[in-house]
């Protein structure tokens, strides 16, 4: 007799978050819909996590507890978890944010309806001063909308990555039985695991459920944020995120004028973000190198060919495309500079114009 599996597998990477897990697992043990299984992946944490996760999985019987020997990364935690997971549905939870109790009942309620690959929800950003209070939250909700043919659903993805919603793989539930089938697993690549992941997944899938929950609390905190770190690799990183959209649209013979122009806008924006860090001491970058950097981006074929189509409602952003689009090297390091007095000064408020960009 076959063993009953579970509608949603939650797979947990659990590293360094011993102030958080409990809360994170909580809110989900709280979900109104009960069917689901937890496998919390302890990533070889330095704190006291692993005990943590050992209590919880004794706690109830729903919950698993994996241990990796040796710290590995989120994307081989995320791999772990898919070995052990037997659900329906596949979820990739943070370890440090939480979620309201009515997600799993909307999956389920919408998966009645169209027995989608892949479904899709809004969230709600809340950001946390280095004291770790909550300063201000930002919610990013879509509209319910369900996609029972590829067309449409191919569509409807740059809408998404304008929204914010394309890249993350928490924000989504994966069909686990497709998932298998295509033998996808996370690379490890840092920041730009999940968008590498969710093009792929999204390549050849048929059917979507965009659900209108922003009930997904995603945490920033200042202090220990990937984001707030270093990374030397940025625009590197952020180029291919562009590209991989890009080469999708491409395959897919959807690559039109609005296609374009959505991702000229955002790689207009990864360009600014990442002048900003050259600034940056750790960048070891002087003004000679950070002028030489900006020529050389400007001959970018890649930025060339979608410059042209680039626009933005906010205001900040229309202002970083209008000074690219001069080609004025001084003008764009002065831009990229006042950024960064700007984001460094005064972080929280920062955070604030930049969503209203």
């Amino acid at each position: 007799m076959e063993e009953r599996r579970p509608f949603i597998s939650v797979v947990m990477p659990v590293y360094n978050v011993e102030k958080h897990l409990k809360k994170a697992v909580d809110s989900v043990l709280k979900q109104t819909y009960t069917d689901f299984e937890i496998i919390l992946v302890d990533d070889c944490s330095p704190d006291g996590c692993p005990q943590l996760c050992e209590e919880l999985a004794a706690s109830d019987e729903r919950i698993m507890a994996v241990h990796h020997n040796e710290n590995k990364g989120l994307s081989m935690a995320r791999n772990t978890g898919m070995t052990y997971a037997s659900g329906k549905y596949i979820w990739f939870m943070d370890s440090d944010d939480f979620v309201e109790d009515s997600l799993f009942a909307m999956v389920f309620d919408s998966v009645k309806e169209n027995p989608a690959e892949l479904i899709l929800f809004g969230l709600t950003e809340d950001y946390y001063d280095e004291k770790d209070r909550l300063h201000h939250s930002e919610v990013i909700c879509p509209k319910r909308e369900i996609y029972e043919n590829k067309e449409e659903l191919r569509r409807k993805v740059i809408d998404l990555e304008k929204q914010t919603l394309y890249g993350y793989a928490w924000n989504k539930m994966y069909d686990l039985d497709y998932l298998n089938k295509i033998g996808l697993q996370f690379e490890k690549i840092t920041l730009i695991e999940d968008i590498l992941f969710n093009v792929n997944f999204c390549m050849h899938i048929r059917k979507m459920n965009v659900l209108p929950f922003c009930g997904y609390h995603y945490n920033k905190r200042m202090d220990n944020s990937l984001t707030s770190k270093f990374v030397s690799d940025y625009y590197k990183l952020h180029r291919k995120r562009i590209d991989l959209i890009y080469k999708q649209y491409q395959k897919w013979g959807m690559c039109e004028s609005s296609v374009k122009s959505v991702l000229g806008a955002l790689y207009v924006r990864y360009i600014f973000s990442a002048i900003q860090r050259n600034c940056d001491k750790r960048a070891e970058m002087s003004h000679k190198g950070r002028r030489k950097w900006v020529r050389t981006l400007l001959k970018e074929p890649l930025l060339k060919e979608l410059l042209p189509y680039a626009k933005s409602d906010g205001k900040l952003l229309a202002v970083m495309i209008g000074v690219l689009k001069t080609g004025c090297v001084s003008g764009i390091l002065l831009l990229g500079r006042v950024i960064f007095i700007c984001k460094n000064s005064l972080p929280m408020i920062f955070s604030v114009l930049k969503q209203k960009r």
